[in-house]
């Protein structure tokens, strides 16, 4: 068993169930960047490049900085800036698909807030 399995196994269900909430939440962020960047643009080549190119970048991002492992450790405010950033590109990209600028509010408190707290927990 590895170190992080038996710290994962260890921690309670509240705990585990905010991660993988904000897990969730960082996947929709990523998925709504990719979609934008694939409508953003002309289909069919500069719209799949650049999906493609925006979907690489935001995981990138993502595994250097907020995985479970990042490759990358920053202190909780970096890791916390990288994730607000992480935010305010999928509540761009949401306001720029044409999504009712309420929702997308409340996409981004939502997910600043469960970012807060999980990093609160840890």
């Amino acid at each position: 068993m590895t170190e992080g399995s038996a710290n994962r196994s260890t921690q309670p269900a509240s705990i585990q169930t905010v991660q993988a909430l904000r897990g969730l939440v960082h996947l929709l962020c990523v998925i709504a960047i990719t979609v934008w960047a694939l409508f953003e643009w002309p289909l069919p080549w500069p719209g799949i490049l650049a999906g493609a190119g925006f979907l690489v970048l935001s995981v990138l991002i993502w595994a250097l900085f907020l995985s479970p492992r990042p490759v990358l450790r920053t202190d909780r405010f970096g890791q916390g800036l990288v994730e607000l950033l992480l935010i305010a590109g999928a509540l761009g990209a949401l306001l720029g698909l044409g999504t009712p600028w309420p929702v997308a509010i409340l996409f981004g408190i939502a997910a600043a807030v469960l970012g807060y707290v999980a990093g609160a927990r840890r």
